[in-house]
């Protein structure tokens, strides 16, 4: 790897495992426009991100990262007003983990059998409803009607899928007051799940809408870790 370097204008970072002297996770930089690593950062701590930036970031304006607090304010104390975009996969896990909550807070009243097979086929929550098998289905149906709040909760995932799907098709605009609707709804029910995750989605809103603003995502780069 060079010793100096020039950043493209769109760059990707992401933390992986390699357990160096330096520190148990490292960075890499990517472009992510031609998805070709850069650079290796030797730890992930803020400092080192915010020195490196200010190095060699002269010319990046947008960087793509996941949902790292200390990412992000790496970033924005480095680059003269930059455009973070949050990777789509990340901040859709907050609505899976939601949904595995209530799984797993009203799967403990039910008997042993099901509550092992809930588990085993926790999946069928997850999935696309539109997606499931007939088999998958009955598994679906069978839990959800065991449970209000665990049917809410797969119609909250659901709602929040129609909202991601329809977010490919329409402006920033209109993205946006879809979310605030999801926002709505999600607050009618006082799932304390989804408003813990509905909370991480306010905190990050402006970098979840640029990434239907500019289409950048890091998945390209979590494939090379």
């Amino acid at each position: 790897l060079p010793e100096k370097v020039r950043l493209p204008k769109a760059i990707a970072i992401d933390e992986f495992k390699a357990d160096t002297d330096a520190g148990t996770y490292q960075l890499i930089i990517a472009n992510a426009d031609t998805h070709e690593p850069i650079d290796i950062l030797p730890n992930r701590r803020k400092e080192t991100i915010k020195h490196y930036l200010q190095e060699n970031g002269a010319d990046v304006e947008i960087v793509v990262m996941d949902m790292n607090p200390s990412f992000k304010a790496a970033v924005k104390k480095a680059l003269n007003r930059p455009v973070i975009v949050a990777d789509r996969f990340h901040y859709c896990r907050y609505i899976h983990w939601a949904v595995d909550e209530v799984r797993r807070k009203v799967q403990n009243e039910w008997n042993s059998y099901d509550r092992k097979k809930a588990k085993r086929m926790r999946y069928v929550l997850h999935k696309d409803e539109h997606k499931l098998t007939e088999k998958e289905r009955w598994y679906l149906n069978r839990y959800i009607n065991m449970s209000t709040e665990l049917k809410e909760a797969h119609e909250l995932k659901e709602l929040y899928k129609k909202w991601q799907r329809e977010s490919k098709k329409e402006s920033v605009s209109e993205v946006k007051v879809k979310l605030y609707d999801f926002y709505r709804k999600v607050e009618e029910t006082k799932n304390p799940a989804f408003l813990k995750a509905i909370k991480t989605f306010k905190n990050w809103q402006k970098e979840i809408l640029n990434s239907y603003a500019f289409g950048y995502s890091n998945g390209f780069l979590e494939g090379i870790n």
